[in-house]
């Protein structure tokens, strides 16, 4: 029988399943990256330990995305191979949370009825409250429309001990036609500045050296904590206090919508040394008639000045960008001006999207203008071949320099190679000899490709 629960407390902090292993399956974006590791953290704390892989899990978190239209697809299908999965071990749980199941609700459960907790995007510091609903009384599903205040904090096992994703701001106010963020993350709530200052001192004290600021719109954040009871953006006098903390080597932050930015902000990021000179600006499209059916706030001459005025403000500045091809209506002449933006622009890299119609956004009821598939296909490897050249001209500027780069990992390509990235946000492989994961060194920039940078130590 399904239930549907109320919440009578955030987590618990008596471990009650020791000896359990669990897996983590996370879909898109950072935010539900720093979501998973939320919920690790209440896993443990609840006396489990992480799996090698499914397969060694007595319990599973399928941490869902929604943005794109084979999201559903791809959800679904791995729900129902983990049917068999429940069935191969007696007393498998099987939890399903994240934006699909915020949109979905109940259809999740439909569609999967072999799954015991479905939880929304609203209500993760529940997880183990819900998991002991479902062994006591069976399946069960939480799914909170709005909130008016941002969750308690949980405790976090991220996946790199050195940099971590910081929390600012949940939610979203805009209207974008396309997203359907607003839909699953509900309206902006920005934390207080002390709790976020509190977390990264927690954080620095516990070895990071890098952390990445999170939000949907990070340079509106602090708007509705009306600070001096004023309804103006504390984004930058934010950046400022972070980086007063010793310790702490680098800020970051995404992502932030370009008719929000203000020059206070793009100051701060020049003078600050600790924050980065990278500054992501989602484009979405250079048509200004395409822009204004996605309700992105400006045009294609308004953007082109922001871009004048991040260069213009932020020495040295690396610029990267969203850019969705095929968007209803798109015409040939308005695809050429996203072009002539990317040109003019000379992004150092931008995230890349065939449009896709989500359901829940307007976008999905403008079937009449939808583009064949055929042509948004022949855009995108236009678009991909005109970037890919104008990355590979940007990354060389960083060749014979001195940068310094935060050792990250091991490439996934070659167990010899170490990852890190630069200032800039650039991908840098080194040589293994002689470092260790979480070094922060001075290196020369020795070739570029239009991906990544390889690079060599200063002794």
């Amino acid at each position: 029988m399904e239930q549907t629960v109320e919440i009578k407390q955030k987590y618990i902090t008596k471990p009650s399943r020791s000896g359990l292993k669990y897996h983590l399956k996370t879909f898109g974006c950072q935010m539900n990256e720093h979501d998973s590791e939320r919920i690790a953290g209440l896993f443990e704390q609840d006396g489990m330990v992480r799996a090698i892989d499914e397969d060694a899990a007595d319990v599973l978190f399928v941490n869902t995305c929604t943005i794109r239209e084979n999201a559903d697809d791809k959800l679904y299908g791995t729900l129902g191979q983990l049917k068999q999965w429940k069935l191969k071990k007696e007393n498998r749980k099987l939890l399903v949370g994240g934006c699909a199941a915020q949109k979905d609700k109940s259809l999740v459960r439909d569609k999967a009825p072999w799954v015991d907790v479905v939880l929304g995007t609203h209500n993760l510091t529940n997880v183990i409250n819900l998991l002991n609903q479902s062994e006591d009384w069976g399946p069960v599903t939480e799914i909170i429309d709005e909130i008016d205040e941002m969750p308690t904090e949980a405790p976090s096992i991220r996946e790199s001990e050195f940099s971590a994703w910081l929390t600012i701001q949940i939610g979203c106010n805009n209207s974008c036609t396309f997203c359907i963020v607003p839909s699953v993350r509900g309206a902006e709530i920005s934390r207080r500045p002390s709790d976020i200052i509190n977390e990264a001192k927690s954080m620095i004290d516990s070895g990071v050296k890098e952390i990445t600021l999170l939000g949907q719109n990070v340079n509106s954040y602090g708007r509705d904590l009306r600070i001096d009871n004023k309804a103006r953006p504390y984004f930058a006098q934010l950046l400022y206090k972070l980086n007063e903390l010793d310790g702490l080597e680098r800020i970051r932050f995404t992502s932030p919508h370009p008719k929000d930015f203000k020059k206070e902000t793009l100051e701060a990021v020049n003078d600050l040394e600790k924050v980065c000179k990278q500054v992501h600006v989602p484009l979405q499209s250079g048509s200004s008639k395409v822009l204004s059916k996605m309700q992105r706030g400006y045009t294609k001459e308004k953007f082109l000045e922001k871009i004048e005025l991040v260069k213009n403000t932020v020495d040295n500045v690396s610029l990267t960008s969203d850019v969705i091809v095929g968007f209803p209506g798109e015409t040939e002449d308005d695809f050429i001006d996203t072009l002539e933006v990317l040109m003019s622009s000379e992004f150092d890299s931008i995230f890349m999207f065939q449009f896709s119609p989500r359901p829940g956004t307007r976008a999905y009821d403008m079937k009449d203008d939808f583009i064949e598939k055929e042509i948004i296909t022949d855009r995108f490897n236009r678009l991909k071949e005109i970037q890919t050249d104008i990355s590979h001209k940007r990354f060389k500027r960083f060749i014979g320099t001195k940068q310094k780069v935060l050792v990250e990992k091991t490439s996934k390509k070659n167990s010899e190679i170490f990852t890190g990235k630069i200032d800039g946000g650039h991908i840098t492989h080194l040589d293994k000899d002689n470092l260790a994961i979480g070094d922060y060194i001075n290196v020369e920039i020795k070739e570029a490709t239009p991906f990544y940078l390889k690079a060599e130590i200063i002794n």
